[in-house]
C-alpha cells in the first residue's frame, strides 16, 4: 500500500507538540493541533470556542514567536488548525497520521488512546512521542488494527533543528509501517531516522545521559570547575556549544534528575547502572531547587553589575556563585587551528595534564559502555552513532571517535586503565578487522558483529560520502580545497579552510574544477560535509593589505574574486552550489553565480559585508541589482522592489532558512531544498546531471539590466538620511549605504538605462576599494578578526 501524509493530527500542544506541528507545516503538511479545554473557564465562557481553545492557541503562538523559530517561514503557520480534545477529536478521522505528545504519564496516554480509538479511521498511523515510557505498555486494550499501525516516534527538542527521530516499533507493529516511518522521516522530515529497541530511554538518551553523568562523576576525582568542564566538553570535541553544565541549565536539572533516576531504577542488568546515581552536587542543587534557567540559577547564574549582565559560575565545593574561571588548557591550545575534530581527539587524549586525564576517563568509559549495549539497545553499532550524533548534535559518534583514535591502540589503553570493552571488540580485532567503519567503492560500511564482516549501512547505498572518495578519486588538491571525481561525469569541489572561508586556494579550486569539467566532465558541485558552506572571504589578508594601504593588491584581489564568480556563471558545464549552515558574504556570492542552488533546509544565507564596513564586492551587489531589475514593474513608481533588495544588503540580513532565502530572492524558481543534510551532495549531483541532460547552454553576459539612475539615488538618499536622523544608523553606516546605493542605482544616470553586468561589477569594485581606505571599516574588520564580533561604529 502506497502511503502519503497530507494531513497529520498532533495531540498535545506543549513545547514539543506545538513545535512538531510547526515542523510538519514546514514541509507542507496540514496539521490539526489539539489540547485540553482549560479547567477553570468561567460559566459565561464555557461555550466560547476561543476560550475553549485558549491553551492550544496560546501554546502555538508562543512557539511561533520563539527564537530560534520552529518555522522555516512565518507563513507556514497557516497550515496549522487548532482545536481541543472535547470538541474536535472526531476530526482525526480525516488525517493520515495521529501523533500523541501529551504529558509523560502512562495512564493519561492510555486514556487518550482509548478516545482516539473511537474516531480513528482504520489504517491511520498512530504514534507516541515519548522519551522514556515503554512503548508496548501503551497497547493494553487497543484493537488489532491500532496495534498494527502503532509505534513510538521520538522527536528531539527542538524538532526543527535536532535531526534525530527514533522509531520504536513493538512486536505487534506491522514491519511495513516501521519501514514507512524510517523512509518518511528521512526523506520528508529531514531526520536521521534510527530504528530502536523498546528499551529504557531507547538509544540517544541512554548513551547521551550516560556520557553526561559519567563526566560529572569524573569531575570530583580531578577537581575541575564548571567553566573548565564546559570548555572541555563543547565544540573542541565536536559537541554542542552548550557542552555539559550549560546544557543542564537550558534543559533543566530536574529533567536530568528524572531521566537518571528512572534509568537507575529500570536497568536491572546494566553493569554500569550506578553511573546513573546522582552525583552529590546534582542532588544538592536539586534539593535547593537550583534547576537552571527555569529557576534563575543552576550551574550558572545571571546577575546585573553596573548595569551590565554578568554570568557567574557555581563553585562546586562551596556552592557559592563566583566570576567565571578562565579555562586554560595546553591541549586545547595545540588544537585551536585544527578544523577536523577527528584530528583534535588524538591530541586531546594524548595530553598529560588534567584535560588528558579527563578525556581518557570519560571517553574510555563511554566506549566501554557503548560496546556493552550491543545488542541490548541496537543490533548494529552504526545506530548508536547515528542516534547520539543527531540527538545531541555531536559531530562524531562514540564508535566513530574510537575509530579516529585507532581502535587497536585505544582498546589496549582502555584495558590497561581498567575499562574492559565488550568481548566482541577483542574478537573483531583478533579477526583482523581494525576499524568499526570503512569505505569501499565510495560506500560506507560498518562492522557487523554476528557475521564478523563489513556491510553497507542500510539506506546509504546511493549517498555521497566524500571520505569514501579520498583514497582513489581525488583529481586535484591544495591545503584549502580538494576536487573529487564523484562519478557519472561530475566533479565535487570541497573547501576545508577555517570556517570554509574563501581564500586563494578556494578561488583556484573553483577555476580548476570548471576547467577540468569543461574538458572531461558534465558538471561541478560545490559543497562539503562540514557544518558550514562558507563564512565568507578571508578577511585577514584583506586587512593586512588595507592597513599597509596596498590598494593595487586589494584591487587585484577584488578582480580575481569577481573573475572567479564570473567563471562560475559563464562556464560551459552546469555548476551547482550545495550550501548548508553558514553561507555568508563571499559564500553567498558564489552560490548566487552558480547555475542552480541545491540548499539544505537549514542554510543561513546572506550578504553580510556591511558588518565589516564593506559592500558585497564579488558580484553579490550586481547580482541582486540584476534580479531586482527583472522583478521591477512599471506599476512600481516608488521603486519598492529595488528598495527591498537594497535593504537586505544594507542591513546585512541573513535568511534563517533556505525557504526564507527564497523570499529574499537568493534562491530562485529552479533552485531546490534538501531536508536531510546527508542527502545534500547526492541531490546536488543529480541536479547537475539533470541540467546537463536537459541540454545545458552556456550563459552569456547580460547587457540589458535596467538601472534607475538619479530617481533611485534620490529614494535611497532619503531613506539613508531618515535612518541617520533617527539614530538607527551611524555616519559610517550612512557612508556605506550611499556607496551601495550608487551601485544599485547604476550611478547618477539622468534616466533609466540598460547596462551590462561588467558595468555593475566595475562600480562594485570601485566602492569596495574606496571603503578599504576608511579607518572605520578597518576598525570593523579588526573587531571581527580579533574579537570575533561585529563592531557598530
Amino acid at each position: 500500500m502506497k502511503r502519503t501524509i497530507k494531513k497529520a493530527a498532533v495531540l498535545g500542544s506543549g513545547i514539543m507538540g506545538s513545535r512538531i506541528a510547526c515542523h510538519f507545516a514546514n514541509i507542507g503538511v496540514e496539521v490539526l493541533l489539539l489540547d485540553i479545554v482549560p479547567f477553570d473557564l468561567p460559566e459565561n465562557e464555557k461555550e466560547n470556542k476561543e476560550a475553549r481553545n485558549k491553551i492550544v492557541n496560546s501554546s502555538l503562538q508562543t512557539a511561533i514567536k520563539s527564537n530560534p523559530s520552529p518555522l522555516y517561514t512565518k507563513s507556514a503557520a497557516r497550515l496549522i488548525q487548532t482545536g481541543n480534545f472535547d470538541d474536535d477529536l472526531e476530526k482525526i478521522k480525516d488525517v493520515d497520521w495521529v501523533i500523541e505528545v501529551v504529558v509523560e504519564k502512562l495512564d493519561i496516554k492510555k486514556s487518550l488512546f482509548e478516545k482516539v480509538e473511537k474516531y480513528r479511521t482504520p489504517g491511520t498511523l498512530i504514534t507516541s512521542n515519548t522519551s522514556g515510557i515503554p512503548i508496548h505498555l501503551m497497547l493494553d486494550g487497543r484493537s488489532e488494527d491500532f496495534q498494527k499501525h502503532f509505534c513510538g516516534t521520538h522527536f528531539f527538542n527542538p524538532p526543527r533543528y535536532l535531526r534525530l527521530l527514533e522509531i520504536i516499533p513493538t512486536e505487534k507493529t506491522d514491519p511495513e509501517i516501521t519501514e514507512f516511518f524510517m523512509h518518511y522521516g528521512d526523506l520528508y522530515l529531514g531526520k536521521e531516522t534510527v530504528l530502536c529497541k523498546d528499551t529504557p530511554a531507547f538509544i540517544a538518551n541512554r548513551i547521551g545521559v550516560y556520557a553526561m553523568m559519567s563526566g560529572m562523576h569524573v569531575i570530583d576525582e580531578i577537581g575541575l570547575t564548571v567553566n573548565e568542564v564546559d570548555k572541555l566538553t563543547g565544540p573542541v570535541i565536536g559537541h554542542a556549544k552548550s557542552a555539559t553544565f550549560r546544557t543542564s541549565d537550558l534543559v533543566g536539572l530536574d529533567t536530568m534528575v528524572n531521566v537518571s533516576n528512572n534509568l537507575h531504577a529500570a536497568l536491572e542488568h546494566d553493569e554500569s547502572k550506578d553511573v546513573f546515581k546522582l552525583p552529590k552536587i546534582v542532588s544538592e542543587l536539586s534539593e535547593k531547587n537550583w534547576l537552571g534557567d527555569k529557576t534563575g540559577q543552576g550551574f550558572y547564574k545571571k546577575t546585573k553589575k553596573d548595569g551590565k549582565t554578568e554570568i557567574l559560575e557555581l563553585n562546586l565545593k562551596t556552592l557559592e556563585y563566583e566570576p567565571k574561571t578562565k579555562a586554560k588548557f595546553e591541549a586545547m591550545d595545540k588544537t585551536k587551528n585544527i578544523e577536523d575534530v577527528r584530528e583534535r581527539l588524538s591530541i586531546l587524549l594524548a595530553d598529560k595534564g588534567k584535560a588528558g586525564e579527563f578525556y581518557q576517563k570519560t571517553f574510555f568509559d563511554l566506549f566501554k559502555y557503548c560496546s556493552n549495549r550491543i545488542p541490548e539497545i541496537a543490533d548494529e553499532l552504526y545506530r548508536v552513532d547515528q542516534a547520539v550524533s543527531a540527538g545531541f548534535a555531536w559531530e562524531v559518534g562514540p564508535f566513530e571517535s574510537w575509530d579516529a583514535l585507532g581502535v587497536e591502540e585505544t582498546t589496549s589503553k582502555m584495558k590497561e586503565a581498567g575499562f574492559e570493552p565488550a568481548k566482541w571488540v577483542t574478537e573483531m580485532l583478533e579477526g583482523g578487522h581494525k576499524s568499526f567503519y570503512k569505505f569501499e567503492d565510495g560506500k560506507k560500511q560498518y562492522y557487523d558483529i554476528p557475521s564478523k564482516s563489513y556491510k553497507v549501512i542500510p539506506g546509504t547505498e546511493g549517498l555521497i560520502f566524500l571520505d569514501g572518495y579520498k583514497e582513489n578519486n581525488i583529481v586535484w588538491e591544495k591545503p584549502g580545497a580538494t576536487i573529487y571525481d564523484i562519478g557519472d561525469g561530475v566533479l565535487n569541489l570541497e573547501f576545508h579552510t577555517k570556517m570554509n572561508s574563501i581564500d586563494s586556494d578556494v578561488l583556484e579550486g573553483v577555476n580548476t574544477a570548471i576547467t577540468m569539467a569543461e574538458k572531461d566532465f558534465r558538471g561541478v558541485v560545490i559543497g562539503n560535509e562540514g557544518q558550514n558552506f562558507s563564512a565568507g572571504a578571508n578577511l585577514a589578508i584583506l586587512f593586512m593589505y588595507a592597513v599597509d594601504q596596498e590598494f593595487d593588491e586589494i584591487d587585484l584581489m577584488i578582480r580575481t574574486f569577481q573573475n572567479t564568480m564570473t567563471r562560475a556563471r559563464f562556464s560551459s558545464v552546469p555548476v551547482v552550489s550545495a550550501p548548508s549552515g553558514l553561507v555568508l558574504g563571499g559564500g553567498c556570492e558564489l552560490s548566487l553565480h552558480c547555475d542552480a542552488i541545491q540548499a539544505h533546509a537549514e542554510s543561513y544565507i546572506g550578504l553580510v559585508e556591511v558588518g565589516a564596513g564593506l559592500i558585497p564586492g564579488g558580484g553579490g551587489t550586481k547580482e541582486l541589482t540584476m534580479r531586482a531589475a527583472d522583478d521591477f514593474t512599471a506599476g512600481d513608481p516608488e521603486l519598492n522592489t529595488l528598495q527591498e533588495y537594497f535593504m537586505n544588503i544594507a542591513t546585512a540580513k541573513v535568511a534563517t532558512s533556505a525557504e526564507e532565502a527564497r523570499a529574499m530572492h537568493i534562491l530562485r524558481g529552479g533552485d531546490d531544498v534538501t531536508l536531510n543534510r546527508k542527502r545534500l551532495l547526492t541531490d546536488a549531483k543529480e541536479k547537475a546531471i539533470q541540467l546537463w541532460e536537459a541540454g545545458y547552454t552556456q550563459p552569456v553576459e547580460r547587457k540589458d539590466i535596467k538601472v534607475q539612475g538619479k530617481s533611485a539615488l534620490a529614494m535611497f538618499g532619503a531613506g539613508i538620511t531618515g535612518m541617520r536622523f533617527g539614530d538607527y544608523i551611524s555616519d559610517h553606516d550612512a557612508k556605506i549605504g550611499q556607496k551601495l546605493a550608487w551601485i544599485m542605482a547604476g550611478g547618477d544616470l539622468s534616466e533609466p538605462t540598460l547596462v551590462s553586468e561588467q558595468y555593475l561589477l566595475d562600480l562594485e569594485r570601485e566602492a569596495f576599494l574606496s571603503l578599504c581606505g576608511e579607518p572605520k571599516t578597518l576598525e570593523r574588520i579588526q573587531s571581527i578578526l580579533f574579537k570575533g564580533k561585529p563592531l557598530r561604529n
